[in-house]
């Protein structure tokens, strides 16, 4: 039995220690308010951007998981959840004398910089100049640098349950689709994010740097257009893809979202013999909207 930690137990934290305490490890889970932790989570009251709060940390941890998530879409808030709050949480840990066997957090395929649709992979740079990629990789450095053994687990896009914005976007007719050239996405259900995180504090000697995404980068029209089929809706708008404003940084800004064009290699997490449970987009959506029927 191991004793884990999950720092920012939110929806993906909180589906990894469901998994874990069945498996039957110990299982603490960080956030702010912890009431609402699946049972089988010991809860922990505290906030990972305020350090006083961080000085009753369960004692003698094997693991630590940092899932923590801006509170929104600010450079502020980026830097207080994957900058202040990890260094923050490395700090409580070395006060503590505490010796993890491994620490893993939860980063982002955000922090890649192409666009063209080309492909990536843990080799490819990760140059995004926006402040969520710069804040993004400062937490992945900093977790590399603690002096234990670290693992950045770089996420594409999240969906899952309570995580629908593409299904309820086609069914309420507001989904548009770009005209041009493909505009690559990449995806992984919530349910595989969590798989993926157990599975990497299983394995021996594993790589410091791992792409998780299912096995189907898709065009977003080919997305749409399959989604609308299965809901009976219409098929999406195409529209003319607006220029993108250098700088330009919003989560609600089309023209930012859709330049976001690249295929992302999950080859290195699948030569560990993970097996998804969702590997397509139709198979993750399929079960969303049969769910929900």
């Amino acid at each position: 039995m191991s004793r884990i930690l999950i720092a920012g137990c939110g929806d993906v934290g909180a589906a990894l220690g469901q998994a874990l305490y069945a498996a039957g490890h110990q299982i603490w889970g960080l956030k702010r308010r912890p009431a609402d932790l699946p049972s089988g989570i010991q809860p922990i009251a505290a906030d990972l951007t305020d350090p006083a709060t961080l000085n009753t940390l369960p004692p003698d941890l094997d693991f630590v998981v940092y899932s923590a998530a801006a509170a929104g879409f600010s450079e502020s808030q980026y830097q207080a959840a994957y900058v202040s709050g990890v260094n923050y949480l490395l700090e409580a840990l070395r006060q503590a004398g505490q010796q993890p066997q491994r620490l893993l957090f939860t980063s982002s395929t955000s922090v890649y910089a192409q666009h063209q649709g080309e492909w990536v992979d843990e080799n490819s740079p990760a140059e995004a100049e926006s402040f969520s990629g710069h804040c993004i990789r400062q937490g992945e450095q900093s977790i590399w640098a603690s002096g234990w053994p670290a693992i950045a687990v770089r996420f594409g896009g999240i969906y899952g349950p309570g995580r629908t914005r593409l299904i309820d976007s086609v069914r309420d007719g507001m989904a548009v689709c770009p005209e041009g050239p493909p505009i690559y996405t990449n995806r992984i259900h919530r349910d595989d994010c969590a798989r993926v995180l157990e599975h990497l504090l299983q394995i021996s000697e594993p790589e410091k740097l791992y792409i998780a995404v299912d096995d189907d980068p898709a065009p977003l029209d080919s997305v749409l257009d399959w989604l609308a089929a299965q809901l009976g809706a219409s098929k999406p708008r195409r529209v003319l893809q607006p220029p993108v404003k250098p700088g330009a940084e919003t989560r609600r800004n089309p023209a930012t979202r859709l330049r976001a064009s690249k295929r992302c290699s999950n080859a290195r997490l699948r030569a560990t013999g993970f097996q998804f449970r969702y590997p397509s987009y139709q198979d993750g959506y399929a079960t969303l909207l049969n769910s929900n029927a």
